[in-house]
């Protein structure tokens, strides 16, 4: 095997799997466990006004999102996944919650989910 910019990028992208999975997988334990609600739906920054009301789809798409990514490393260290699959698995795994996280945080902080006074 050579070493070059495809092998290094594959690496990155394998151990930064690592710190993915954990940091999801914490905020799965927090919201369940800690019953903390501070990264909930956050927009620049700041939660919404009822963050409760969204914590179990941010926490479930936590889930979700953090055991894919668990699979995906232990079928890489196992050697059932080739490289295409596995970056595919792990690649639209990160893309769609990162797109279902933004669309959570917009609706949070939308017009319609203000608690009515």
């Amino acid at each position: 095997m050579v070493f070059d910019v495809s092998v290094a990028l594959t690496w990155i992208l394998f151990l930064a799997l690592f710190p993915i999975a954990f940091f999801w997988l914490r905020r799965v334990w927090r919201i369940v466990v800690r019953r903390d609600f501070t990264e909930v739906a956050l927009k620049r920054g700041e939660s919404p006004s009822n963050p409760e009301k969204f914590a179990p789809y941010d926490m479930l798409a936590n889930l979700i999102a953090g055991t894919v990514i668990v699979v995906v490393i232990v079928s890489v260290l196992l050697g059932a996944l080739d490289y295409s699959t596995w970056s595919a698995i792990a690649g639209s795994t990160i893309w769609c919650k990162f797109f279902f996280n933004f669309a959570l945080s917009r609706h949070a902080h939308s017009a319609f989910s203000k608690p009515k006074t």
